[in-house]
């Protein structure tokens, strides 16, 4: 007999609106575990959801802004996931066990985002945290361009084990431009010039070494592998060395 906090959907031929309101009521009736079966492009799932002890499921390819001001569910995709994953999200947690788009985490304030592959451009840009919210974001893979761009706050982690494109750099250009909070982890050599000029980056320290340990063993444990990532000294950390990288560009 199937728990009545289990639900299933078929989400196929189901329009995104009519899909979100679906998964809406289900948790307003106190299901907590809700598997959606043939995803194809639906847009939105999980935004805007305020619900503690509550998993979504996703079977197939979710559309753009998935998890976007989501608040407090875990939401699991077993495929890539598009652009926008965890726009502004509040809290919870996103995994994707395939790749991702651009913008991912955009302006995120709190919870985490783990992708087990590679992602495009933008990603993690204005993330900032929220209150006591320190929001995380881990990229299994490699990275596009203006990665951490005006980056204000949280943990952005790249650890580079693609194994497609092996001669594409671990990250690409204006890495961490306009960069003034947070900090930076990158698993490889980053060039200089590929950094904003408002940033550098320095080599791991105890405390960086026991802020990784935690966030790499949980996404091990979310992707269901143990990876080859602890070797502390691969790693370069980037944190801003100025507040106001542009404030002269401006006029007032």
């Amino acid at each position: 007999m199937r728990s009545k906090y289990l639900i299933e959907i078929d989400a196929k031929d189901v329009y995104y609106k009519d899909l979100n309101e679906l998964i809406r009521k289900e948790i307003k009736k106190g299901v907590k575990d809700i598997r959606l079966l043939n995803v194809c492009g639906q847009r939105y799932i999980g935004d805007g959801i305020t619900a503690n002890n509550v998993t979504i499921h996703v079977q197939g390819v979710p559309g753009e802004d998935m998890a976007a001001f989501m608040d407090g569910p875990k939401l699991i995709v077993e495929n890539n996931a598009q652009d926008g994953v965890g726009n502004t999200m509040n809290d919870g947690k996103v995994v994707v066990h395939g790749l991702a788009g651009d913008v991912l985490g955009y302006g995120m304030r709190g919870g985490k985002l783990y992708v087990k592959g590679d992602c495009g451009y933008r990603v993690g840009i204005h993330m900032k945290g929220y209150m006591d919210k320190v929001p995380i974001m881990v990229i299994g893979g490699k990275a596009g361009n203006f990665f951490g761009e005006y980056m204000a706050g949280g943990t952005l982690i790249l650890l580079g084990m693609s194994t497609n494109n092996n001669d594409r750099p671990v990250v690409g250009d204006y890495c961490a431009t306009g960069m003034h909070g947070g900090i930076i982890y990158i698993r490889g050599i980053v060039e200089e010039d590929k950094l904003g000029k408002e940033v550098k980056h320095f080599e791991l320290d105890k405390y960086d070494k026991e802020t990784l340990k935690p966030i790499l063993n949980d996404f091990c444990k979310e992707m269901g592998e143990q990876f080859d990532i602890f070797d502390f000294s691969q790693y370069t950390k980037i944190i801003p060395v100025s507040k106001r990288p542009y404030g002269r560009m401006y006029v007032y």
